[in-house]
């Protein structure tokens, strides 16, 4: 049996359903402003892809987990 998913990735399901794009999609979109500080981040997906905070702060803290090593 696998482990159930905590932590941010928590949120990946939900954030699938209500914004009908893959992970993978937002992933590549924070790469275009991969220079930004995690709020500025969380502040651009809010703003532009109308995403509520909790979503957006999930994304980023994987994208910068993940891929700002």
């Amino acid at each position: 049996m696998s482990e159930p998913v905590k932590g941010p990735r928590s949120y990946f399901p939900s954030i699938e359903a209500k914004y009908g794009q893959p992970i993978e999609h937002w992933m590549s979109a924070l790469g275009e402003v991969r220079g930004m500080k995690h709020l500025e981040q969380v502040n651009w997906l809010k703003r532009e892809h109308g995403m509520g905070h909790g979503h957006a702060n999930a994304l980023v803290a994987v994208f910068r987990a993940e891929h700002e090593a």
